[in-house]
């Protein structure tokens, strides 16, 4: 069993900044990309952030400059840092991993989703 734990969530106003950790476990062998999404009432889930395990990153245009993605030294965390928040990024934020665990194959895994509020 696999599991990714989001935390660091919360209530901010526009111009401050909040970090998003998360944590996969289990039986894990190995883990590739590993990212965030995010989703607004009445609209679609979208990429915030990728990164490979080659360390590679990729943004969404409305968060370049200010979001920043990476991995921790246990290779198992993904953190997003968000500076200089605006309203239109509240959202609940999903992480998200393609993860290779043990006995079985290559699985895309997400997280329970933290709720992140900008206020204006």
């Amino acid at each position: 069993q696999v599991q990714l734990v989001e935390s660091g969530g919360g209530l901010v106003q526009a111009g401050g900044s909040l970090r998003l950790s998360c944590v996969a476990s289990g039986r894990i062998f190995s883990i590739n990309n590993m990212g965030w999404y995010r989703q607004a009432p009445g609209k679609q889930r979208e990429l915030v952030a990728v990164i490979t395990g080659g360390g590679s990153t990729n943004y969404a245009d409305s968060v370049k400059g200010r979001f920043t993605i990476s991995r921790g030294n246990a290779e198992n965390t993904v953190y997003l840092q968000m500076n200089s928040l605006k309203p239109e990024d509240t959202a609940v934020y999903y992480c998200n991993a393609r993860i290779s665990a043990y006995g079985l194959g290559e699985y895309t895994y997400w997280g329970q989703g933290t709720q992140v509020t900008v206020s204006s």
